[in-house]
Formats: structure tokens, sequence, C-alpha cells
């Protein structure tokens, strides 16, 4: 296998080898890539891309530090947000990614999401922070602001980073061969969609005060997007009520409908999924699953976090930590704080 792929670590070929049926996501390996890519021949050697992602690599090269800068902030997020779930999107590695991302399960489906609102997100930004000379500023709003504001700053390029992440993003999905079921590209492109949309939601105005003395006499505002985990709080909220479909004949074609609601068509704004999600108690490769073994849980919690649903009824074992913080902190003319350290002993609780 080192011989076919020369330049990648084993982990990301025996990823590639094995998953060939995971096309949508597969660039999420670039979180990865320690490499910066500054040559059109280094887009060859990056993992999980499709050949027109591999193309728009070449053609836009400057592009890609920011897509992976995308792929890193995707796994942080996911991780983060599902922190307190059996599910903690631990998969989403590429060195150990599980069938719970292609088998069209609802943690798919945020996926999804997720990743198509990050590249576009953090293209978006990078064209804020002048990272990326093909784009600047966002356009200034046509509206007329009230009195005592003013368009001004730099705004989010949401349309650049729209354009630029739905042409990487959903590229796979549209690829003309056949690989993986139409109903999952449906799925997965819908998804994509849905977290575009948040995006475009996320998008709020932002303003700095001027003015004597602090009296914010005068705004200066602009577009700006809220932060990546803001957004994947309220796809979070979608994931709960995602709603389960079934591919269906409608028309002269198949489309995604509800499957338990056949009077209504699908909703713009809702994730979709078209199999039912293990329980992920207990460590299944073949579904997914991790598992909840060792997992911290919350004793005093009655929510996704606590101990008796962290741990499905199998029990959960105590341990001690110590940990150091800051106290005694005293403020001083002018302008500083100290504080002392101490430590204290902790107790917190594993899943058995």
């Amino acid at each position: 296998m080192k011989q076919i792929f020369p330049s990648l670590p084993l982990c990301l070929v025996t990823f590639l080898l094995l998953s060939q049926q995971c096309t949508g996501i597969k660039w999420l390996a670039l979180s990865q890539t320690t490499q910066h890519i500054n040559k059109t021949q280094h887009c060859k050697t990056l993992p999980g891309l499709v050949s027109s992602q591999a193309q728009l690599c070449r053609s836009n090269l400057e592009l890609m530090q920011t897509i992976i800068q995308a792929a890193r902030e995707v796994k942080k997020v996911c991780q983060k947000t599902f922190s307190d779930m059996r599910w903690n999107c631990s998969s989403i590695d590429a060195q150990k990614f599980l069938p719970d991302l292609e088998r069209g399960t609802r943690e798919s489906a945020f996926v999804y999401a997720l990743s198509a609102a990050a590249i576009s997100h953090t293209i978006a930004r990078a064209c804020t922070s002048g990272d990326l000379r093909l784009c600047s500023c966002g356009p200034i709003p046509g509206e007329i602001p009230e009195p005592g504001y003013r368009w001004g700053g730099c705004a989010d390029n949401l349309h650049y980073g729209l354009l630029m992440g739905s042409k990487f993003s959903d590229a796979p999905m549209k690829l003309k061969k056949k690989s993986g079921s139409h109903a999952n590209k449906l799925m997965h492109l819908h998804n994509s969609e849905v977290g575009r949309q948040a995006l475009r939601d996320a998008l709020v105005m932002k303003c700095k005060c001027h003015g004597v003395s602090g009296s914010c006499s005068i705004r200066t505002c602009w577009r700006g997007l809220q932060d990546l985990k803001d957004i994947a709080m309220d796809l979070k909220t979608k994931y709960l009520s995602a709603t389960k479909v079934v591919h269906r004949p409608m028309g002269t074609r198949k489309q995604l409908v509800p499957k338990d609601i056949d009077i209504r068509p699908v909703r713009e704004n809702e994730l979709v999924y078209l199999q039912s999600s293990p329980d992920y108690c207990m460590r299944n490769d073949k579904m997914g699953s991790f598992g909840t073994q060792d997992r911290q849980c919350n004793k005093t919690s009655s929510g996704s976090d606590s101990c008796d649903l962290m741990c499905c009824g199998r029990g959960y074992n105590p341990y001690s930590e110590r940990v150091v913080e800051r106290c005694h902190c005293k403020y001083h003319w002018c302008c500083y704080v100290t504080c002392k350290k101490c430590e204290r002993t902790v107790e917190k609780y594993v899943c058995k």
C-alpha cells in the first residue's frame, strides 16, 4: 500500500482503499494534512479529493489552505457540539472513518450540513481577513441605516464563500459516474443546502461605537457571520428534530418524501435522514459506533450527558482528579490583575 501512495501515512492509505463508497465527505481527511499547498502537483497528493475537487485545487491553489482549515474546524466544532451525547462525532477522524457518516443516518445529515456551512464560513472570513487575493470584503448593504448608524468596516464575503464552498463540497455528489445510491446523494445535497441556509441566517449586523468619552454617538456597522460554533448549535437543534425520509416516485422522478407524513414535501430548512441510527451504547464497527465505555459522564445532570443516559444503564466508576485553578485574584490600578494558583480535588465519573 505504501508503494501506491508513497506520500501518505498508512492510516490514510487504509482509509482511501477501504472506504471507496464514502465519497461525499472524504475531503475532511484534509484535516490531517500538514503540507503547505503552494504547487499544483501537491493537489495529487491530497487525500479524499474526487477529480473535480482536485481540478478546483489546481485552478484555485490559494484556496486550499482555507479549505484545509475548514476541515479542521468541522472536526473540532462537531466534537465540541456533541461532547455531551453518546455519538460524539469521533468517527469524523480520517484515521477511524466509520460507516455512521455514509449510511444515511441523522448523524451523517448533521456532518454534511456542518461541513457545507464550515467551508463557506471559512472562505467568507478569509476574504475579510485578506488571506485570499481572489476576493475582498462583502458588499455594502443597499438599505439606508437608521440615524446614528453608518455602513463601513469590512463585511464577511458570504456570496463568494457560498459560491466556492458549494462548488467544492457538493462536487462528490454531482459526479456523473455511479458511486453510492441516488437516494443518499439526494439526502447529502439537501442537508448540505440546509447547512448553507443556516449560514445565511447567521449573517448579522455588527457595529463598532465612536464618540467622545465612549458616548457611542455614531456606530459603524457591517454584515458579519456568527461564529461556527453558534451555527453548529442551530444545526444540532435541526439534528434532534430531523425527519426520516424515503426515496419514492413523485411524478416523473424519484424524490425524498417524509416517511410518516406523505401529505407534505420535505421542508428546505429541515435535516433529513434515510436510516435509523444505532443507540451508540456498545462498540459496533459495522454500524459506526464507538460505544460509551470509558466516556465521562455527569452524575448530577438529567440531560444527555447524565451517567444514566450516557452509560446506557451499565453503571459508572468514580475517580479523583486534581485541578489547578486561578484564585484570590486582585485588581490593581491601573490596569492589571494578579491571581494565586489553588489546587483542589474533584470527583469525576466514567461509564463502565
